[in-house]
């Protein structure tokens, strides 16, 4: 049933086409440059006009209702506040790998675990060697965390062609820091510790877990539960940032389920026949439930965490006014050799030398996702410990020694990007395959796709054998499909020895011919022509009624009789069937769905993101 095609022409790409996964990379680099600009803009303005940049981040704001409020100036609003929406947006992440990405084995977590926590001790020993028996000591928690947007967004400038494994492991081991960096803030850095708000906030807690357990998806319950639980917290002593971390990683990734898509395409078409608010009410809401909600609400905060929050968190921290004076006391200044030794030589000590060892002793039954100077790469970048590092400095140190640590933490940063960047610009030069073992490593991936590609019965356009299959499921008559065929068309041109597969999803409930379609490209197969009729019907997806698909048989030199009759007989419906249901052995339900030699392709399926999944797939499969 498969055949082969010469190479297909070279066809330009019409637009920029974006699956509903966001393209994280993207927003991690210009979120990490709109960061830089935060943190230069704080620094311009403090050292132009101190008073001003004062005055501004003390300024009390307060939210009252009746005789009870929160009040606390700015700076505590952005620190306490704006904070744990970052941090619930970490969580998501953390959950979407979790639940869809490298962690869904859950083997996997083991390592970068181990590796985080040692990214967290490591640290503290070295901060606490340089501060043993100063009263600097207790500021050791400022030498913990990773600051997990500036650590992604610079590795995404800094780092290798291939990030997607690395950040992944990357990822998980700044969330383990995180989670403990935040509990480390709510007991040891907590003064005044109030009881009472403290149970309240628990048992809230409590009642978010038996919600969740009874599978409410009322956004509205959940974010009205998460704020009452930030200001008992608030009121407890204990810093709220905790929270958002915790609800993030409660909130379930999933991939949208056929039957839910079938309800919601219900409910628009009742919509469309009887267009009210109450229909359009029960439209929106079978949409919303066939999206999960980490999906959901990652598309919606994820920028406002990356261009806003975080820039405006620097905007507000990094402020030091610089002076000859200051710099010479920052250099010598214990505090500030703490936590630069602590950032750029323990975390890459802590990470790379537990990976190393787990690695060893469990005899590479566990070992990174990555290469080693891939892991290097991220125990140097791990050095990045902006936001909870000034957090917690913040909360340990006041005056000079708070402006001390806060130039340890910038120096760390900026010593961090550069020896990442020294990394990787000096892995370029390897012979090509030993760079892509150093970078990529021999792990084995993740397959996602349940029925293996079979030379026999799929139909296959280029090579039978190769290094790199990119398998699409598709809809003939899905607009979408028709648009990431020319995609397809140039990829082939630009890479001759890929394979490419297409099975059958008709979406038959939006596209009432697509299941017709299908089944003519397969009385088509049995006369030779799959791929003519499947490239003829991509580009008329207008016209695919019976008469239509007759005229374009003849048009192709068939046998017009024959196509007609295995077209009314269903000779094609078995094999239409077939795929429908690996799809969904695969978790499919949406078209156009690719796989990069098993592993499911998430996020942009323009030219560029297309290549870049197939390139990194080849390098892979040559070290395998």
């Amino acid at each position: 049933m498969s055949e082969t095609e010469s190479e297909p022409a070279q066809t330009p790409w019409h637009r920029y086409v974006r699956a509903p996964i966001r393209s994280f990379s993207r927003t991690e680099t210009g979120g990490a440059a709109v960061l830089l600009a935060g943190t230069m803009a704080a620094l311009i303005w403090v050292n132009v006009d101190a008073a001003s940049y004062d005055q501004v981040w003390h300024t009390t704001l307060s939210v009252q209702l009746g005789h009870r409020g929160v009040s606390q100036d700015l700076h505590g609003w952005v620190n306490a506040g704006l904070m744990t929406l970052f941090f619930f947006v970490v969580g998501l992440e953390a959950r979407r790998e979790f639940d869809l990405g490298e962690l869904r084995e859950r083997r996997r977590v083991t390592l970068p675990l181990l590796a985080g926590v040692a990214g967290m001790l490591v640290p503290v020993g070295l901060y606490l060697a340089v501060n043993a028996g100063r009263h600097s000591a207790h500021g050791w928690g400022a030498v913990m965390s990773t600051d997990t947007a500036f650590a992604l967004g610079m590795l995404a400038l800094v780092g290798p062609r291939f990030p997607d494994r690395l950040r992944t492991f990357m990822l998980t081991v700044v969330v383990v820091d995180d989670i403990v960096a935040l509990i480390v803030i709510a007991t040891v850095y907590t003064a005044h510790l109030k009881a009472t708000p403290l149970f309240v906030a628990l048992g809230l807690f409590a009642v978010v877990l038996a919600v969740r357990a009874k599978k409410v998806r009322r956004g509205q319950l959940y974010a009205l539960l998460g704020a009452t639980i930030w200001v008992a917290l608030f009121k407890s002593g204990v810093d709220p940032v905790v929270i958002g971390l915790g609800l993030g990683l409660l909130t379930y990734a999933y991939p949208a389920a056929r039957p839910e898509l079938d309800l919601a395409t219900e409910g628009f078409r009742q919509f469309r026949e009887q267009p009210t608010a109450a229909l359009a009410r029960q439209a929106r809401a079978g949409v919303d439930r066939a999206i999960s909600p980490n999906d959901r609400l990652l598309q919606l905060y994820q920028p406002w965490t990356s261009f806003v929050i975080v820039p405006l968190f620097a905007l507000a921290n990094a402020g030091i006014p610089i002076s000859g004076h200051f710099l010479a006391k920052a250099a010598t200044s214990p505090i500030a050799l703490g936590i630069v030794v602590g950032y750029v030589l323990g975390k890459p000590i802590g990470i790379i030398g537990t990976s190393w060892r787990v690695a060893a002793v469990t005899r590479r039954r566990l070992r990174p996702p990555v290469g080693w100077v891939a892991v290097a790469g991220a125990g140097t970048i791990a050095g990045i410990g902006f936001t909870v590092s000034l957090l917690i400095a913040s909360l340990a140190f006041t005056g000079t020694d708070l402006q001390v640590a806060k130039a340890g933490v910038l120096a760390a940063a900026v010593l961090a990007s550069s020896l990442t960047w020294l990394i990787f610009r000096l892995t370029e030069r390897l012979p090509k395959r030993l760079r892509i073992i150093a970078l990529l490593g021999r792990s084995q991936a993740i397959v996602d796709l349940a029925d293996p590609v079979d030379v026999e019965r799929d139909h296959i356009r280029g090579p039978h054998e190769s290094l790199v299959t990119l398998l699409e499921y598709g809809d003939l008559e899905c607009p979408y499909c028709g648009q990431a065929e020319p995609i397809v068309r140039e990829l082939l041109a630009d890479f001759g020895d890929v394979r490419y597969v297409w099975r059958h999803l008709p979406l038959t409930d939006v596209h009432p011919h697509a299941q017709l379609a299908a089944e003519a490209t397969e009385a088509a197969a049995a006369q030779g022509a799959f791929w003519p009729l499947h490239d003829l019907l991509l580009t008329h997806q207008d016209a695919l009624r019976t008469p239509d698909l007759v005229r374009y048989a003849s048009e192709l030199g068939l046998d017009v009789d024959r196509f007609r009759d295995d077209l009314r007989n269903k000779l094609g419906a078995a094999r239409v069937a077939s795929d429908v249901d690996s799809a969904d052995l695969s978790g499919v339900s949406g078209t156009p769905t690719f796989f990069v030699n098993g592993r499911r392709h998430h996020g942009a399926y323009d030219i560029a993101s297309l290549s870049a999944a197939v390139k990194a797939a080849g390098a892979r499969a040559t070290i395998s």
